[in-house]
């Protein structure tokens, strides 16, 4: 039986790659989708299913009934559409960035105790992998003073900075190395040396980038440079297909990790 799918965000550039992967996957069905603009349009030539308003969601699920939503749209939107999906017992799946603190626990609220969710700044499975070697390579070298830059490169019109990828960067060498880590975003001006436990992080907005992240590791008389390139936003579009299939068949509620999906899949 096909995994009936509903999609927020389908006129935005990963919420189209997101609709396109659906369309194309044997044992999936695209059942719904959502965005502000192009009401009423197909979603896709032949497909036969319009483009709903975001107020209409509710209605719209309660009819069509998927088993998983899944949301790339922006934090604001995101924490709604969570709800609403929460609250009608669809599965989730979240790639949106950007969320603060106070959005995240919202989310988090309206999941538990609900439904299973997955949720993560980045669904591409090499980036995933990228994160686990960064965690490696700062776990073998927190001892030696080495410093930590991290250069991440989108679109230009990509919202949030720096990017939910390079935070989560950030974040996992800051545990490597004690917790007690400064993230400096950007410099300017005469900001003095640097400090032994600074982690820089720099976002650049050009052109048509998809997303490049390097995090560099700086010694005495050498450097180390961990770098992932995404060459299309199929890339993402494959993990989230992953996610689908792996969210649609969890009964636990909760939000899970990229990290336990790949883990479980691995050991399959």
């Amino acid at each position: 039986m096909a995994i009936k799918v509903a999609v927020a965000g389908v006129k935005g550039r990963m919420g189209g790659q997101v609709v396109k992967s659906i369309l194309e996957t044997e044992n999936m069905e695209l059942v719904a989708g959502f965005d502000p603009s192009g009401v009423g349009e197909e979603i896709a030539p032949g497909i036969g299913i319009k483009i709903s308003s975001p107020a209409k969601m509710e209605p719209v699920l309660t009819e069509v009934k998927p088993d998983v939503f899944v949301d790339f749209t922006n934090a604001t939107a995101a924490v709604e559409n969570v709800k609403v999906a929460s609250r009608n017992k669809v599965k989730l799946v979240v790639g949106t960035t950007g969320f603060s603190e106070e959005q995240f626990k919202e989310m988090e609220n309206a999941i538990k105790d609900h439904v299973p969710a997955i949720i993560s700044p980045n669904f591409s499975i090499g980036v995933n992998i990228f994160w686990k070697l960064i965690a490696e390579a700062a776990r073998h070298l927190q001892a030696y003073q080495y410093h930590v830059e991290i250069i991440e490169m989108h679109h230009s019109h990509k919202k949030d900075a720096p990017s939910g990828t390079a935070v989560k960067a950030a974040e996992i060498i800051s545990d490597y190395i004690g917790g007690k880590t400064a993230f400096v975003y950007g410099r300017h001006g005469i900001t003095g040396e640097r400090t032994d436990d600074e982690i820089g992080i720099h976002a650049i907005r050009a052109g048509d980038i998809v997303g490049d992240h390097t995090v560099l590791y700086a010694g005495k008389g050498e450097r180390l440079e961990i770098t992932h390139r995404a060459h299309s936003r199929e890339a993402f579009a494959q993990g989230a297909m992953k996610a689908i299939e792996w969210i649609s068949r969890k009964e636990k509620t909760g939000i899970y990790s990229m990290d336990e999906m790949m883990r479980e899949l691995e050991q399959d």
